[in-house]
């Protein structure tokens, strides 16, 4: 029951985030942080508790930062510490990741990464990710991603930031959330509309299998397996607040059951 929010654009990104995490608050968390894309680099801030305490640690940094990732936490690989909450950086500092859901495969892929020099500074399944995208990168972050995907198993939604590609951020998914909202000169990445939904409207919903490149003038989705160009609809939301929580769904248990039958069923049996 964790939440992202991403944001490119041109608006200073730090308070957009902020928001979008407050309107994500109902999922549950039990810490939370954000990454921002600073001239000098990403910047992490992290928080364990309620979101006042992120809030209180990111109101000390000045941010001209208009490209950035946010995350609410709920504990599952790793305790609620600091050191585990999300956004999780690679070791070059360079890349950063939030991710919802589970990597069920992640202790084989840690181990193997481990074997090849790879330093983890977290306990959670989530920052696998982060060293595998890292080693796939050759320049192209999404094609990156791509690579990443087909060796993951679980259900999931993630996104990456780099601080070599200002303007960008890209995701992907398998039976976790994510929508992308899109406005004049801007763009959003969340695992809910509600995140966003101040802001716009506008909204593509990826399909399980899609990578998607998200970036001000747009979005660009492919598939995982073949990166073959892939099309989405603009939707135009009529939701209100309840309504984009729910995604368009009666009642949140049926959101749940659509959107991840597998992590409901084990919280059924």
């Amino acid at each position: 029951m964790c939440g992202i929010i991403g944001y490119v654009g041109s608006r200073e990104c730090k308070p957009v985030l902020l928001h979008g995490l407050k309107r994500l608050e109902y999922r549950g968390y039990d810490s939370s942080g954000i990454a921002l894309l600073e001239k000098s680099g990403l910047e992490y801030k992290r928080a364990v508790g309620v979101l006042q305490n992120l809030e209180r640690v990111a109101d000390g940094h000045e941010s001209a930062a208009t490209t950035g990732l946010g995350h609410t936490r709920w504990a599952t690989h790793g305790g609620v510490t600091e050191q585990n909450a999300h956004p999780l950086a690679a070791e070059d500092g360079h890349i950063a990741v939030v991710l919802n859901g589970i990597v069920e495969n992640y202790r084989e892929l840690r181990t193997e990464l481990v074997d090849r020099g790879h330093v983890f500074t977290s306990e959670t399944d989530a920052e696998t990710v982060t060293h595998l995208v890292e080693e796939a990168y050759q320049g192209d972050l999404l094609e990156a991603v791509r690579t990443v995907y087909a060796q993951l198993e679980g259900h999931f939604a993630f996104a990456v930031i780099h601080e070599k590609h200002p303007g960008q951020l890209v995701g992907a998914r398998l039976g976790c959330p994510m929508v992308i909202g899109l406005a004049d000169d801007e763009a959003f990445l969340a695992s809910n509309a509600a995140a966003f939904l101040r802001d716009t409207r506008s909204v593509q919903f990826p399909d399980d299998g899609d990578v998607v490149l998200v970036e001000p003038s747009g979005s660009t989705f492919v598939r995982a397996d073949d990166g073959t160009p892939v099309e989405h609809e603009v939707i135009e939301l009529d939701w209100d607040d309840e309504g984009a929580e729910k995604m368009g769904y009666e009642t949140f248990m049926l959101k749940e059951i659509h959107e991840q039958p597998q992590a409901v069923a084990d919280t059924i049996g």
